[in-house]
């Protein structure tokens, strides 16, 4: 158990030193802003405007994260994004949701937000609820998941690269929310059928695993498992592990844990060139085989952007635009 913490301990300075490589209000010449890291022992709260609700049943065992029992943790990420400081949640052994409801409603599309952190941790604001406040905005109902984390991904000993657990927490958790939602759909006043996801980085990984399964990943508990798990539309933000990282550079081969539905969602993969994180193939190479699939899909690649910049605006273009591409893309699906 102190490995497995001192391993979280470790990824969540990885983390902050992805924040640190990723998007600044200044050119990336210039050193990175430190701030202290804090971390403290407590539940996330959402916060005004924001309702979180349990996935499971209180009384219904589930897995547990890498962590055990280990007390869920809420702290910040070094050094600064957007001249702003960002923060994550660990040590997440009972999952939520946290909705978000818009003042004004135009269609009742919903988006469950998928943020990233490494699997080892949930980056609430920089991925959750900064997405919220933009979502909520266009009208839209938002949900931020605070998935199972941390969860690990063993290294081959062949490759060299991490592989995907057999049974991944944060997968199970967000097919559960959708059908959650879609069950209880006339109560949060939304349409079943424009329920989609948004992923950052390994939440856009789990929003790829979402939108390609063909059936849930655990057993059923209740009504809300009747209903179906898949995300009518899906929107993937610099996604990783996806591309087989041990192919050659103009191979681009899936992993071989991903496969790939033709009932999967129309998808909108948006990725930087400069992407020193989750190298820019992942997102083509899944774009590639969703079409050789017949799956709508759109790929936006903007030549800078780096990783992790969330909806924090910068000197590179993609931080002001990529948001006014998802609301087109949306308009055109019909979704708003």
């Amino acid at each position: 158990m102190n490995n497995i913490l001192a391993l979280v301990s470790a990824s969540l300075l990885t983390i902050g030193a992805v924040a640190m490589a990723s998007a600044q209000t200044k050119p990336s010449a210039d050193p990175p802003t430190e701030i202290a890291k804090v971390a403290t022992v407590g539940v996330w709260q959402p916060g005004p405007g924001g309702t979180q609700v349990p996935l499971w049943p209180k009384d219904l065992a589930i897995l547990k994260p890498d962590s055990g029992n280990h007390p869920e943790e809420t702290g910040n990420g070094s050094p600064l994004v957007g001249g702003r400081a960002w923060h994550w949640a660990s040590y997440v052994a009972r999952p939520t949701m946290s909705v978000y409801r818009p003042k004004r409603k135009t269609g009742g599309a919903t988006i469950l937000v998928l943020p990233g952190g490494g699997f080892s941790a949930v980056a609430i604001d920089l991925e959750g609820t900064e997405i919220c406040d933009w979502v909520v905005r266009q009208g839209m109902t938002c949900v931020i998941l605070k998935y199972r984390a941390p969860q690990e991904w063993t290294v081959d000993k062949k490759t060299g690269f991490g592989r995907r657990p057999e049974i991944l927490l944060a997968l199970q958790d967000a097919q559960r929310a959708i059908g959650l939602l879609r069950h209880g759909a006339a109560r949060y006043g939304i349409d079943p059928h424009k329920i989609g996801v948004m992923g950052f980085s390994a939440g856009a990984y789990v929003a790829a695993s979402l939108s390609n399964a063909e059936r849930r990943t655990y057993p059923m508990v209740d009504a809300a498992d009747r209903e179906p798990s898949r995300p009518d539309f899906a929107v993937l933000a610099y996604t990783g592990r996806l591309w087989d990282r041990s192919n050659a550079k103009t191979d681009l081969g899936l992993a071989p844990w991903v496969t790939i539905s033709a009932k999967a969602p129309p998808t909108l993969l948006i990725h930087a060139m400069n992407d020193p994180t989750d190298n820019v193939r992942h997102a083509m190479a899944y774009a590639l085989a969703l079409d050789e699939a017949g799956v709508p899909v759109d790929l936006r690649l903007y030549a800078k952007g780096r990783h992790a910049f969330g909806m924090r605006p910068t000197t590179d273009p993609v931080t002001r635009e990529w948001p006014g591409q998802v609301r087109q893309w949306l308009q055109d699906l019909g979704m708003l």
